[in-house]
C-alpha cells in the first residue's frame, strides 16, 4: 500500500485479513506506524530525497525508485490510500493496470485534493467516494466501484468527508479483495468493474 497520512484505511485492509505485504510512505505519517504495529514491512521512501515539495521534485526519479522498491517484493497490487504524490509514467508502466485509488467523491465529479469542500462549494446533494485504477493522470482512470453518500444540511468539510471515510473503509477493502481474486484467477483488474461499478 502506498500512504501518507493516518492509516486509517490501511488498518480496513488488515482488518479484513488482506494480504498487504508492504507499506510505503512519501512521508513521515502515522501509517508507518499502523503497519509496524500490524507486522507489515513499512518503508519511507520521502520526497524530501527527490526535492520535496518543492518545483525542482523529480517526479520521474521518485516514481522510479518506487517501482523498483516494489518489485524487489514481488509486488502483485498496488493500493493506493491517500498518497500525497501523483506517480509518473515509469511507475504505471511497471505496474500497468494494477495500481488502484479510493477518492473522495463520485468521479468523474470534483477531481483533486480539495473534493469534498468541491462538493459542498456545489451544492451538490450527495456525494460518496470511487475506486478506480489509477493512471498518470489525477484521480482518473476505469471506475470499479462507487458507493454514494448523502450530504446533510449544514454538513461541514469535516463531517461530510468523516461519513465518507467510514464507507470508503468498508468498500475499498472488498474491492482490494475482488481485484486480488480476478488476478489470482488470470484476470485484470478492470473486469470485475461490472459487478461492483454503482454498488
Amino acid at each position: 500500500m502506498l500512504v501518507s497520512g493516518s492509516g486509517t484505511i490501511l488498518d480496513a485492509m488488515v482488518g479484513a485479513g488482506l494480504d498487504v505485504a508492504l507499506v510505503v510512505a512519501d512521508r513521515s505519517c502515522r501509517a508507518l506506524g499502523v503497519a509496524e504495529a500490524s507486522g507489515v514491512d513499512a518503508v519511507l521512501l520521502d520526497r524530501l530525497g527527490y526535492g520535496g515539495f518543492s518545483a525542482d521534485f523529480t517526479r520521474d526519479a521518485y516514481s522510479t525508485d518506487l517501482a523498483r522498491l516494489l518489485g524487489g517484493y514481488r509486488i502483485d497490487l498496488v493500493a493506493m490510500a491517500g498518497f500525497g504524490t501523483v506517480l509518473a509514467r515509469p511507475f504505471h508502466e511497471a505496474f500497468a493496470g494494477r495500481v488502484l485509488n479510493t477518492h473522495p467523491s463520485l468521479l468523474p465529479d470534483f477531481k483533486g485534493w480539495h473534493a469534498v469542500a468541491a462538493a459542498l462549494a456545489a451544492g451538490v446533494e450527495e456525494s460518496g467516494c470511487t475506486v478506480h485504477v489509477a493512471t498518470e493522470s489525477l484521480d482518473d482512470g476505469p471506475i470499479l466501484a462507487q458507493r454514494r453518500v448523502a450530504v446533510v444540511p449544514g454538513d461541514t468539510e469535516l463531517e461530510l468527508h468523516e461519513r465518507i471515510k467510514s464507507v470508503e473503509r468498508v468498500l475499498y477493502p472488498d474491492v482490494v479483495a475482488r481485484v486480488m481474486a480476478a488476478l489470482a484467477e488470470g484476470r485484470e483488474p478492470v473486469t470485475v468493474a461490472g459487478a461492483l461499478e454503482g454498488t
